[in-house]
């Protein structure tokens, strides 16, 4: 009752009701799109052989799961905001290693923008290069109603600005809702196949294709899987921090003591989201390639989601990109700068460089707990495969991780704002404080 209670705080906060709203709407209007088909596409063949692709375990329907059902009803949204987030991981790694993009970021605000405008022009032409290579793949599949020049041309064009509009509508979640918006809509897209997977378990054991023991089984492993995660995203490691006594006029500042928590999990579910974008490129590659090379053949029939080498290239792409975006979250050397123009100290340790190498110590040990969990946690469902291979759905360890990490996520953005309020939030127990006029 409790909890139910300080749930209905949200709807006291009309500004808070208004960005819930506002992400509801852009996640409908995103799953409205992602079920007007691009003209020209066999749609029932290909659905079946998606149906296939994912029963044989293929990339593709490992990639369908992503898109929420796109990529097999080939929709106008079928790239998904794929292409946005590859565009992002490069803009970022060149904002790292090449010299011009450095001194943009340096520029503050203005440079930013200038990436994000770099960032959409790679997004676009990275659609073009998608939608081009699947137009490929479908008609070499024959499942073209009338191949050609032109069915490439109206194929590319419908799939590229499906691929920006998208992009737009994570960006507006961003700006006026709630929560990061590419996150939200994956979120969404893995989300809607839930049902799906239900009702396929159930027809399962009523036709007597899977023992009752053996759905209970799956549906606790994937429980104790979701619990953690939500361990792990909770754990965290507290620095102390204490600040110097400072005395201004007749004040005294400072003199108390506090921690700077580092979450196990500093990343959240940006690798994961990372890992399956970058996945998309050697499954586009292969594709373009298995008709020429019989090596591309052999690998593209050998990378599936149950296979030794997806899975090593997945949990290796996780753990490169924990450490990634970790350096990107946290600066080390800032951190003990601002520190020390507050007046902040760790005790034993001196300010200045040596409080920077700590953090860099304590990054670097707590990082790699975090990012060999996510990989972990990522191979996982795909050994639950090996063990049950007749499970009549498939949800990866990243899609699981997404899903529960984007709720969590979003779900203490929704907290820190009904606090921030000066209300109970629904994560905490207790009663609604008294709002202060």
């Amino acid at each position: 009752m409790i909890l139910l209670r300080n749930f209905k705080n949200i709807f006291l906060i009309p500004e808070l009701l208004k960005k819930l709203l506002f992400t509801l709407g852009v996640i409908v209007v995103f799953r409205i799109g992602s079920f007007i088909p691009v003209v020209g596409i066999n749609v029932p063949l290909l659905a079946s052989f998606m149906d296939r692709a994912g029963a044989a375990g293929g990339l593709l329907g490992y990639l369908d799961v992503i898109s929420g059902g796109s990529l097999q009803r080939c929709t106008l949204f079928a790239l998904g905001i794929g292409p946005y987030i590859s565009s992002s991981i490069i803009m970022q790694l060149m904002s790292m290693t090449v010299p011009y993009f450095e001194r943009m970021i340096k520029e503050g605000d203005y440079g930013y923008k200038l990436l994000n405008q770099y960032t959409r022009y790679l997004t676009f032409a990275l659609s073009v290069m998608y939608s081009l290579t699947y137009a490929t793949f479908l008609e070499r599949a024959g499942l073209v109603l009338n191949p050609g020049m032109s069915f490439r041309i109206v194929f590319v064009l419908s799939l590229t600005l499906g691929s920006m509009f998208v992009m737009w509508l994570g960006e507006q979640i961003s700006m006026m809702g709630v929560g990061n918006g590419s996150s939200m809509l994956i979120f969404s897209g893995i989300v809607a196949h839930f049902p799906d997977y239900f009702i396929k378990t159930y027809v399962a054991v009523e036709n007597g294709n899977m023992h009752l023991f053996v759905a209970l089984f799956v549906l606790l492993f994937f429980m104790a899987v979701t619990a953690c995660i939500v361990f792990l995203e909770k754990g965290d490691r507290k620095i102390p921090v204490q600040y110097a006594r400072r005395v201004v006029g007749r004040k005294v500042y400072g003199g108390q003591s506090t921690y700077i928590p580092f979450k196990i999990n500093t990343a959240g579910v940006m690798p994961a989201i990372f890992a399956q974008s970058i996945l998309q490129v050697p499954l586009f590659l292969l594709q373009m390639l298995a008709g020429r090379f019989l090596i591309a053949k052999t690998m593209l029939e050998h990378f599936t989601y149950t296979g030794f080498l997806f899975n090593l290239f997945q949990f290796a792409l996780i753990v490169f990109f924990t450490f990634f975006y970790t350096e990107l979250v946290y600066n080390p050397d800032k951190l003990s700068d601002q520190m020390k123009k507050n007046g902040g100290f760790i005790p034993g340790i001196r300010p200045g460089k040596s409080t920077a190498d700590y953090f860099y110590y304590i990054l670097t040990r707590v990082g790699l707990v975090g990012a060999l969990y996510l990989g972990m946690l990522s191979i996982m469902p795909n050994v639950l495969l090996m063990i049950v291979p007749g499970l009549p759905f498939y949800i990866g360890g990243t899609s699981l991780l997404i899903v529960v990490g984007v709720a969590l996520e979003f779900a203490s953005q929704v907290e820190s704002y009904l606090i921030e309020r000066n209300y109970k939030g629904f994560l905490t127990t207790g009663q609604m404080k008294n709002r202060i006029a």
